[in-house]
């Protein structure tokens, strides 16, 4: 009974430091031995657990999907007011800085989806589920009357995430011409546009 147990935790002390790895050094330098080293265990014993390294990365992918969606809900479904809630949303979509370790993992990641179904989906997993988060807010706020729509709610929720994406990578990428507030305020700027809310 308690192996099973102790061996998972092994894999996901792995998947922690192969995600700690891929920020560090990228996905194209990545290799076995800097998981090793990362994890302070033996390149033999990261190859026990995961013999193919494209099946430890698809993980740190699917680990990373998992965590950042779990923060932005957690910080978002207590939130009643629609409009609080939406500007929550759009703080928690957001790199805090250009080192956010969180967001550059995810765009890192992001980068196989072009060469690998598995990766694909996730990264599709995580647009649908961001769009349906935003969904969830502006019908909500249409309902309350705080939002009035202009275009389908899918539609505006789409276009929040993509901003959203693109903003995120310009901060990770240390685009000094976009500062995380500057992109937030761009953000909710069409957000405002979106629903004639004032107060985004």
């Amino acid at each position: 009974m308690g192996r099973p147990k102790k061996q998972e935790a092994r894999r996901e002390a792995l998947i922690d430091a192969a995600g700690r790895a891929i920020t560090a050094r990228g996905l194209a330098s990545l290799r076995i031995k800097d998981i090793a080293a990362e994890a302070g265990v033996s390149a033999g014993s990261v190859l026990y657990y995961y013999p193919e390294l494209d099946e430890l990365v698809l993980e740190v992918h699917r680990g990373a999907v998992e965590r950042y969606l779990t923060g932005r809900l957690a910080r978002t479904d207590g939130v009643r007011d629609p409009v609080a809630r939406l500007r929550e949303a759009v703080e928690t979509g957001l790199p805090d800085r250009g080192d956010d370790a969180t967001h550059a993992l995810l765009y890192e990641l992001h980068s196989r989806a072009d060469r690998s179904a598995g990766h694909a989906a996730l990264m599709a997993s995580l647009f649908a589920r961001e769009t349906a988060l935003y969904v969830t807010i502006l019908e909500v706020g249409a309902a309350t009357g705080d939002f009035t729509l202009a275009a389908p709610a899918v539609d505006l929720a789409r276009t929040i995430v993509a901003l959203e994406d693109g903003y995120g990578l310009h901060i990770v990428s240390r685009n000094k011409e976009l500062t995380p507030s500057a992109a937030r305020a761009l953000v909710l700027g069409y957000a405002r546009l979106a629903t004639g809310c004032a107060r985004l």
